[in-house]
């Protein structure tokens, strides 16, 4: 078991990507600590790991003393803390004609600042533990697409924090953070957003190879299986990385002719 006996916080873990790397956390040893804002659904996944193995806390991730009840949370029930997984995000549609100066103020709250403020509140555990902080990104960090730009920017963000603080804090505290930056993904999420643009309901059967070579797009088990690497001792001493877990070069790629109705 690659994580026996560690303790982690995985963050937005109720449902999709979040929901995937605490499954297989505990299915490689690990306690959890599940967090998010749907109750019924945290539920689901605790019973699925099994009470013994996780803690739910429900609670917006912006909320002033949120990070601290956090980790406070783990060290209640499990005495230690060994890593923390920055996974909530908002994936939220918008351009320079909608971005205005509120709402942009809100998905950098949540998909930049919160991941900041947990890990600044789990800091001294994870001193102690020598763990580490696994952020998750997106590829669109890079640049993004017309439509996604405070998201974008907000993982943009995310990914320099985590260049930044994987050098700073291994040398100075033995903390290692790292960031996986997932392609397109078949979350719960992902099919409701289709959906409401208007795509049929079996859209992701016909894709087109331009965007989804394989056939089809990557499954959270899939960006589960990356995130136990870092989270696990056999990733060493590997700190301020960045993966790309997509199945298509996303820099640099030759573009063919063909084109898709699915973007």
């Amino acid at each position: 078991m690659r994580l026996k006996n560690k303790v982690i916080i995985i963050t937005g873990s109720c449902t999709g990507i979040g929901k995937a790397i605490a499954i297989r956390c505990v299915e490689e040893g690990a306690k959890v600590i599940i967090t998010g804002l749907e109750k019924d659904l945290g539920e689901e996944v605790v019973e699925i790991v099994g009470s013994s193995n996780a803690v739910l806390h429900i609670e917006d991730i912006t909320n002033e003393g949120s990070t601290q009840r956090l980790v406070q949370a783990a060290v209640k029930k499990f005495n230690r803390l060994d890593a923390v997984v920055n996974n909530a995000a908002w994936v939220t549609s918008s351009n320079i004609h909608t971005t205005e100066p509120e709402y942009f103020r809100k998905v950098l709250e949540i998909n930049t600042i919160a991941p900041f403020n947990l890990i600044r509140a789990a800091l001294p555990e994870l001193k102690k533990t020598k763990g580490s902080v696994l952020n998750i990104g997106s590829v669109n960090a890079y640049c993004g697409e017309s439509n996604l730009l405070a998201y974008s920017i907000s993982k943009g963000a995310l990914m320099t924090m985590t260049r930044n603080l994987g050098d700073t804090l291994f040398r100075e505290e033995g903390v290692r953070v790292n960031l996986i930056n997932p392609g397109w993904v078949l979350t719960e999420n992902e099919t409701r957003r289709k959906l409401e643009e208007g795509l049929p309901v079996d859209w992701y059967t016909s894709l087109s190879k331009m965007y989804a070579p394989a056939g089809r797009i990557l499954a959270p088990s899939e960006i589960a299986a990356a995130a136990i690497y870092f989270l696990a001792d056999e990733s060493g001493p590997f700190s301020g990385q960045v993966l790309d877990v997509e199945q298509h070069p996303f820099i640099g790629r030759n573009p063919t002719k063909e084109n898709s109705t699915v973007k």
